[in-house]
């Protein structure tokens, strides 16, 4: 690969986890006015929608016939539909500290999964710098302010999202040779609309209204559209682009920025609290991304 089409897989990665970043900022102001199902309905119809949109104006190429399309429906179950399950629960059992934890766990298990499973062996580098830059990522989450009761349902909903996030970046490398990234990020979104509406229906007891209630404050439907633009559409095609160039060691250690720009979301917007300590830990973030990528085999792809 060229460096400049080296260059557009770092920008993709980077642009990818800034986004998502700020996603948990939206989705919190969100989930103010919404129940979680309601959120993620809108969000991913919407998204649906304008990615049908760029087909039926024929801006994206959809070749899905005499292709696999069933592991492209297990490939949107594993994420978003079973990450979020996991996610959203294990925080609600367990708390912000424990559940931050056992998210940046995710790189490492993709690794290690990659490693047995892709034959993608990191170097003894990449390793040391996956676990300094995983340390960043603790270390902002011990110095949280609430840490929750952490109960046997929240350690289980957490490892089922762990499962569903690495299930998801090994499946979606096997099948970058058959799909591009926008039939995959398509068919993701597409199965994420289905399942989140039915949920939603069931909330809403079936009643429209109160399914298009949340819709009255502008403020919520400015979030719902930047999730589903930016942080549905944009952040997983581009996950999905990266994921088709760069090994699985260097391709998932960029989950940890994503933490960071959480951090200095929070800090910014937010006006939370922030220390020494906790620059530190997004130094630890940072250089830890930085060395996986330095330390890594030249070829990408």
């Amino acid at each position: 690969m060229d460096k400049k089409q080296a260059l557009k897989v770092y920008s993709a990665a980077v642009i990818c986890h800034v986004f998502w970043g700020f996603s948990f900022m939206a989705s919190g102001y969100a989930l103010k006015t919404a129940h979680v199902f309601l959120l993620l309905s809108h969000r991913f119809l919407l998204a649906f929608a304008l990615m049908s949109l760029l087909v039926l104006f024929r801006f994206a190429k959809l070749k899905l016939r005499g292709k696999r399309v069933w592991l492209l429906i297990v490939l949107g179950l594993l994420e978003p539909v079973i990450y979020f399950f996991g996610e959203q629960y294990g925080i609600l059992h367990s708390g912000t500290v424990f559940s931050g934890v056992m998210i940046a766990m995710i790189p490492v298990f993709c690794t290690l999964a990659a490693a047995l499973i892709l034959r993608e062996r990191p170097t003894a580098g990449q390793v040391i710098f996956s676990v300094i830059s995983v340390a960043g990522v603790i270390g902002l989450g011990l110095m949280g302010s609430s840490s929750g009761t952490v109960e046997l349902i929240g350690v289980i909903a957490l490892i089922v999202a762990v499962i569903g996030a690495t299930g998801y970046t090994l499946l979606s490398r096997r099948l970058s040779a058959e799909f591009s990234p926008f039939e995959r990020t398509y068919m993701m979104i597409a199965v994420g609309a289905v399942v989140f509406t039915v949920c939603a229906a069931a909330v809403c007891k079936g009643d429209p209204a109160e399914y298009i209630r949340p819709f009255a404050d502008v403020n919520y439907l400015l979030c719902v559209l930047f999730l589903s633009v930016c942080c549905s559409v944009i952040c997983y095609f581009m996950s999905s682009y990266t994921i088709t160039y760069m090994p699985v060691a260097r391709e998932t250690v960029f989950a940890n920025l994503t933490t960071a720009v959480s951090v200095f979301a929070g800090v910014v917007f937010m006006h939370e609290p922030f220390s020494w300590l906790g620059l530190v830990c997004c130094i630890l973030i940072l250089a830890g991304i930085y060395g996986v990528q330095k330390t890594a085999k030249k070829e990408l792809g």
